[in-house]
């Protein structure tokens, strides 16, 4: 039974970690303080699509409503150069329907991960088998932060074969392929922007993983081995 136990904890431990990744992501995307001004500064975004860092970081808000699902549809006007006109066109519509889906269902995956987790512990904790699951928890941890390591090098030695691997996967479409002289979505995004992002979210998943880590150390020193 103590493999049982152990297995649990374990599972316990790789659902932490898809909430922590998810929180991340969300931080970065919807809270971090000033990022999109700063990325979009960063990488000139104003100068090459001719338009007011204002009325760029409006479209940036009402695009996120969207990807929450605080907004209905993406038919957002602003100046682009001396002629107001609308952002997206029918095809970055389309992908960002895509994208909206998988924001809105990492949500709901989360939900479910925090029910396990909480399921999890409770029957542990009442079979008193805390020793087991904090174990089991840090090794889920080593477990997804070794698979994420891997992802990592992967990305770092060819970022754009992986990076394109990446929407081959997640979409079963073609219409996250954007033209650059047609289509405004991805020069606001470049592949610059998605590296910051990718660091910025790793830094926060990884300081979350180790702050998880470090508390169950702690707490297993408080249990008894014979647990």
């Amino acid at each position: 039974m103590t493999a049982l136990y152990k297995g649990m904890g374990f599972l316990a431990g790789l659902a932490l970690m898809i909430i922590l990744l998810i929180s991340s992501t969300e931080f970065v995307a919807y809270y971090m303080n000033g990022y999109y001004e700063k990325e979009y500064a960063k990488y000139q975004v104003t100068e090459a699509i001719s338009i007011e860092m204002e009325d760029l970081l409006t479209v940036t808000d009402e695009m996120m409503d969207y990807l929450k699902g605080d907004r209905e549809d993406l038919e957002i006007y602003t100046k682009i150069g001396n002629t107001e006109r609308e952002f997206f066109n029918a095809k970055e519509k389309k992908h960002m329907q895509d994208v909206q889906k998988l924001f809105l269902d990492a949500q709901k995956i989360r939900f479910w991960s925090v029910l396990l987790v909480i399921l999890i512990s409770g029957c542990l904790l009442y079979l008193k088998k805390g020793r087991c699951l904090l174990k089991g928890i840090q090794w889920g941890i080593l477990g997804f932060m070794t698979l994420i390591g891997v992802l990592a090098g992967l990305m770092a030695y060819n970022f754009n074969r992986y990076f394109t691997l990446f929407h081959l996967l997640l979409f079963n479409n073609d219409d996250w392929i954007l033209n650059p002289d047609t289509d405004l979505l991805i020069n606001i995004v470049p592949e610059g922007f998605f590296r910051d992002t990718a660091f910025w979210i790793a830094g926060l998943f990884i300081a979350g993983a180790l702050l998880i880590w470090i508390l169950t150390w702690f707490l297993l020193k408080g249990i008894k081995t014979g647990e």
